[in-house]
């Protein structure tokens, strides 16, 4: 099944979970799974928040950020993924000065 993303428009999410600031998401969601294309602002930052029946993957497209996940820190710059398993805790913040681009899938379980 093809998801084209430039077909979908993006929807601004302010304080996500009790981040700051907002991201903007264009999201395909078939009612138990979510594809994500993401991009969170500088300063941005995606709450903290636990997955209690589902897992995430992040993949950074492009710019850098910090995530932390069961309160272990780690810098993502483009190229690199992040796994949060379900029951795992995790924030994502933007700390640099260009935008955050990012794909991720939330897969219920």
């Amino acid at each position: 099944m093809k998801i084209n993303f430039n077909e979908l428009e993006f929807e601004k999410k302010d304080n996500f979970n009790g981040g700051n600031l907002y991201y903007l998401v264009k999201t395909y969601n078939d009612g138990l799974n979510k594809i994500m294309y993401g991009k969170l602002v500088p300063n941005a930052s995606i709450g903290i928040h636990t997955h209690t029946d589902s897992s995430e993957i992040i993949y950074v497209i492009s710019g850098s950020g910090i995530n932390i996940c069961n309160g272990i820190e780690e810098r993502l710059n483009a190229g690199d993924s992040h796994y949060c398993k379900k029951g795992e805790t995790h924030t994502f913040i933007n700390d640099g000065k260009e935008d955050l681009i990012f794909f991720a899938t939330v897969v219920k379980q």
